[in-house]
């Protein structure tokens, strides 16, 4: 079958990285191979798919359900299938290969099949945060011995080099990146722990399971502390927080109940908010995505 990639993941890459580096050129002849050396059969590519990366719902020799990932060096993901071999299916989906050189092409994974149309995110509000957080505790795991997963210092480090040359460039969003890169030196200087985190953790990033309800997907995984991996899950929903009246006071109760369902400090918690939204915002203000600008600064100016 011809493995197009949605226009979706198009657009995402192009942001990334304009030039590119050739990987959707060569995206087709490397899932035909990835399918045949696995002797898998396709069935259809997931649409509308992720921002970095190819999935194609396929079946195993056996007629066993999986998923077959596909993602550009850029996207790390030898990183996600380290993290989720330490995992071990534990709170995340399961690596579906061996450990044999033929499965193991890079950028190429073979995951269990979860239901790739039902997230977290289809629940209710206040139930998704529930299922989501109790997804994501289960993941704060020690890192493993001499790993080399990138830390929260060396990832903010690069993103905060970004947001001193945004700022420069605007005026308008100086005072917010001034607050935000100095919540993050305040944070790093006396971190209370250092667990593997998912690293880009949200409801849709939940998935409904068949061996556990709700198994998480898509990790961009980084050690650090909890807090940091939190943040992301309080903005969940920012368009809907910034429509309604109470947008403000709702942030900062969810900052509150979030803290304290994961037993994380409240102030950290809130500090990482801050950063993870503001580089956000002017990453996406830097490629054009007005809106999701707009709607990531108004959220950090409420915390």
């Amino acid at each position: 079958m011809a493995f197009e990639p949605p226009r979706r993941l198009v657009r995402a890459l192009g942001e990334a990285a304009p030039d590119g580096d050739g990987w959707l050129a060569k995206l087709p002849e490397v899932a035909e191979r990835a399918v045949a050396r696995r002797e898998l059969a396709v069935e259809r590519v997931q649409v509308p798919g992720g921002r970095s990366s190819l999935v194609v719902l396929v079946r195993t020799a056996d007629g066993t359900p999986a998923v077959l990932k596909l993602a550009p060096r850029r996207a790390r993901p030898e990183s996600e299938r380290a993290a989720l071999a330490h995992w071990g299916g534990l709170g995340a989906v399961q690596l579906r290969e061996g450990g044999g050189a033929r499965e193991r092409e890079e950028g190429v994974l073979l995951l269990e099949r979860l239901r790739p149309d039902v997230s977290v995110r289809s629940l209710p509000e206040a139930k998704a945060l529930l299922e989501a957080a109790g997804t994501l505790r289960r993941l704060w795991v020690e890192p493993p011995g001499s790993h080399r997963f990138e830390t929260v210092a060396e990832r903010t480090g690069r993103q905060a080099a970004a947001m001193r040359a945004g700022a420069v460039a605007d005026d308008e969003v100086a005072p917010l990146v001034d607050a935000a890169l100095a919540a993050r030196e305040e944070l790093l200087a006396a971190p209370p722990e250092q667990r593997l985190l998912h690293g880009t953790f949200r409801q849709s990033k939940v998935l409904a399971g068949d061996r556990m309800p709700w198994l998480a997907v898509g990790p961009d995984p980084v050690v650090g502390e909890s807090a940091f991996d939190l943040a992301r899950l309080v903005r969940d929903r920012v368009e809907d927080l910034v429509a309604q009246p109470s947008g403000a006071s709702t942030t900062r109760r969810r900052v509150k109940r979030l803290a304290e369902s994961l037993e994380v400090d409240q102030e950290r918690l809130r500090g990482w908010a801050l950063f993870r939204a503001v580089e956000s915002g002017v990453r996406a203000r830097r490629v054009g995505r007005e809106r999701d600008a707009e709607l990531l600064l108004e959220f950090a100016s409420w915390l």
